[in-house]
């Protein structure tokens, strides 16, 4: 069942007398509970895609329905209310509170969204329970990663956005974060959503989505995606 669609969908920035087309006539429909790679390279079109999925943009022309709701058409403050009750966001940098302990970084969403999950059980599911009480400084960048991440779930949102989460990683603790991510989908029934430029990454999706100049080249879906695994990196 389709959780998402985009119905040409552009997004045009203008300086001036000069047009960017960010992301030109795109048709999109994503499945519930899947594990979905955009894939594509620097300015592609990427992550424009994903801020406009997030409610952190609106579309020049065009809809974004997600869970029935037209979002396109939302004002700034039922757009505060989508992000906070719909999506969760995990970015490259961390954006973790430096002076709050790792919990309290987590259980900050119970502030803003309506049906929160524990943030206890949020940092045990991500292997950080006995970190709870450290601060980011104290940790390395897979464990502050890994603390956005029970942070994002802890908002119990129905989509979960990720701009290159590994990018800032080795790849050994990379690949760690990313079976992490994956087995979220799997067991909560998450729609996870990674931008990349990682080919590799691709490999593990149900569904991946080829951008290129601001198009959707291919949507590919996997019948039998790679785990984390079988992957050379």
């Amino acid at each position: 069942m389709a959780i998402v669609e985009f119905q040409n969908v552009s997004r045009v920035y203008t300086s001036g007398d000069h047009e960017l087309r960010a992301l030109d006539g795109v048709d999109l429909s994503l499945d519930e509970g899947k594990f979905v790679v955009i894939l594509g390279p620097s300015g592609a079109g990427k992550s424009t895609l994903l801020n406009l999925l997030g409610g952190l943009d609106s579309p020049t022309s065009g809809k974004i329905v997600v869970c029935g709701k037209d979002i396109s058409t939302l004002s700034n403050n039922e757009l505060a209310d989508y992000r906070a009750e719909t999506v969760g966001f995990v970015f490259q940098f961390y954006n973790l509170i430096p002076t709050l302990t790792v919990h309290e970084n987590v259980a900050l969403v119970k502030e803003i969204t309506k049906e929160p999950l524990s943030a206890t059980k949020m940092l045990s599911e991500v292997g950080l329970a006995d970190h709870a009480k450290n601060f980011p400084s104290e940790l390395s960048g897979g464990e502050q990663q890994r603390v956005s991440i029970a942070r994002a779930l802890a908002k119990n949102p129905k989509i979960l956005l990720c701009d290159e989460p590994t990018g800032a990683l080795d790849s050994a603790t990379g690949v760690l974060v990313l079976k992490l991510l994956l087995r979220m989908a799997r067991e909560y029934g998450k729609t996870i959503v990674i931008v990349t430029h990682n080919q590799n990454i691709a490999k593990m999706a149900d569904t991946v989505i080829r951008v290129k100049n601001g198009k959707v080249m291919s949507v590919e879906e996997q019948e039998s995606p790679a785990s984390a695994d079988d992957i050379d990196w």
